[in-house]
Formats: C-alpha cells, sequence, structure tokens
C-alpha cells in the first residue's frame, strides 16, 4: 500500500530558522506547500485553520466538514486530513510544536483544549459574525508579530495563540446545558479526565464502570457528564475511539485484520468487525477499499 506521509513544520519554513511555529494566509499558504497537501496527509504538530473565504470540503480522520466563511478547525498530531477548496478560498493557519506551547505554559497541555484531546469533540466550529470578527483579530495579529523582530515575539505569539485556544473553547462550551458555570467547570474538568483516561486505556479496557471507577463517580454519573458535554454516552465515546484506532491502523499497518482487532482488545474478530460496521456503517474490509490507494 502507499503510506500516508507525516509533514513536519520544517517543510513549510524555507530555510527559517525556527521550526516551532508557522503562520501563513490559506493563499500563500496553499501556494508554498502544495507539493505537500493534495494528498491526505498528517502532521507531527497542532494547527489551527481560519477560512474567511470561498467553501470546500475538509475531511479530518475520515470525517467530512463542510468549508464556508468562519469555519474554524483544529488538528492534532497524528490525524489523517485532506481538503477540496474553492479557488476563491482566503483565511489564516498556523501551526506550532507540542514543545513550542508547553515549554512556556507548564501547567497547560495542549490536550486539555477538547478540539485537540477529545475524539468526541467536532474539529470544526462555525464562527457567528462577531465570534468570527473576533477570532479574525487574533488571527492577524498573530500574522503581524510572525513576521516581526520585537523583543519577545515568541511571548506574544504564545499569547495570542492561547486567546485563539481559550476564546475557541468558550466558543465550543456555550450551548452545554447546565444549571452553574461551576457545574459546566466541574464537568468539563471530568470529561478531559475520562478523555485522558481513555487515551491510556482504551485497547483493553471498554466499559464505563471501569472509567468512572477511576473517576470515583457512578457510571450513571459520567454517562450524565458526558452526554451533557458531547450529546453521547461514554459507551460511544470508547467506541469510537476503539474505531478511530482501527481505522489509522487498517491504514498504516501491514497486519491481518484478525492481529488489528486482537491488539484493540477483541479476541472475537466477529465481534470487531460488528462494533466497526454499527460505528462506521461499513465493514473493515470496506473501509480498506474506500480509502487505500
Amino acid at each position: 500500500m502507499n503510506s500516508i506521509s507525516v509533514l513536519h513544520i520544517e517543510l513549510f519554513q524555507h530555510g527559517k530558522a525556527s521550526s516551532d511555529f508557522y503562520f501563513n494566509t490559506m493563499k500563500e499558504h496553499l501556494v508554498v506547500g502544495h507539493r505537500h497537501i493534495e494528498k491526505p496527509h498528517r502532521h507531527d504538530f497542532y494547527a489551527a485553520v481560519l477560512f474567511t473565504n470561498g467553501t470546500g470540503i475538509h475531511e479530518i480522520d475520515f470525517q467530512k466538514y463542510e468549508v464556508s466563511e468562519g469555519s474554524l478547525f483544529f488538528l492534532s498530531p497524528g490525524q489523517i486530513h485532506s481538503w477540496e477548496l474553492s479557488e476563491d478560498i482566503d483565511g489564516y493557519i498556523f501551526f506550532c510544536s507540542q514543545e513550542f506551547y508547553e515549554m512556556h505554559y507548564v501547567n497547560q497541555k495542549l490536550r486539555n483544549f477538547p478540539f485537540f484531546g477529545s475524539v468526541s469533540f467536532p474539529r470544526k466550529l462555525q464562527l457567528d459574525a462577531e465570534e468570527l470578527e473576533r477570532t479574525d483579530q487574533l488571527f492577524q495579529l498573530l500574522g503581524k508579530e510572525f513576521q516581526s523582530q520585537h523583543v519577545m515575539k515568541d511571548g506574544l505569539i504564545l499569547s495570542l495563540m492561547s486567546q485563539v485556544f481559550i476564546s475557541a473553547t468558550r466558543f465550543f462550551s456555550k450551548d452545554i446545558d447546565v444549571r452553574s458555570s461551576s457545574a459546566s467547570l466541574s464537568y468539563f474538568k471530568h470529561y478531559q479526565d475520562f478523555e485522558n483516561l481513555l487515551e491510556e486505556y482504551f485497547t483493553s479496557q471498554k466499559s464505563i464502570a471501569y472509567y468512572a471507577s477511576l473517576l470515583e463517580i457512578t457510571p450513571k454519573h459520567l454517562n450524565r457528564i458526558v452526554q451533557t458535554v458531547v450529546r453521547k454516552t461514554a459507551t460511544d465515546v470508547i467506541t469510537e475511539r476503539v474505531v478511530l484506532e482501527a481505522k489509522r491502523m487498517l491504514i498504516y499497518l501491514d497486519e491481518s485484520l484478525v492481529e488489528i482487532a486482537f491488539r484493540l482488545g477483541y479476541e472475537e474478530y466477529s465481534y470487531f468487525v460488528r462494533v466497526f460496521r454499527k460505528s462506521s456503517g461499513m465493514t473493515p474490509t470496506q473501509f480498506m477499499r474506500k480509502y487505500k490507494v
């Protein structure tokens, strides 16, 4: 099979010394990076993309999203993505390495932002006019600072990135239906803890009761938290994480379907196929026929 390429920030830097941060307009980025990004690919960095004009389709980890004015996307390392964009597309894009951000914010991990750490949060946020104006200003300031030679340049870039991430988190969370802001914060914290545990144990542990016990809450309360935050059951979130990993393994690894099922904790291959089909609408074999070149 043809492997899916992994892109590094320095591919887009054109000889610049720093390989920790990159910023560009979408028009220029598509020109500069065309030879790298015309096919599905992965990154080893975090990315944010704001579209201010044009239309298209952006596919991230096998999920298709519509692109239009005000579409804001977030990408984590390892995700597969590709897009088909109209000729009049415009906007902004920036990349940053995990080290660049977390060396300065030692108590704030990028994975703690829901759109980076959670497989159940959508990767697209559709901004209204006011949100777009505010976010557009932050991206413009990032671009100006990236081109500058001012003292403490990295510090301001990091601050502006954090403002983008925090604003987006608030935009994502504005529709959560809980009775108070303190309850909202508690639910988000518990959900993030659940996702972090899931990332560690999903190949071996798939029961709600297991994660609820680690969080020292009841399975019923964990379900309530998950349904409130992402409008899904805890079982749905667990299954989605397992199936996403299965899809990545089916694309990346030259292993049999039985071996992949076993890696993901399924001793019965037929049960793995049922879980995969129920979640994705197709069997693992049908998925490979669709996505493998």
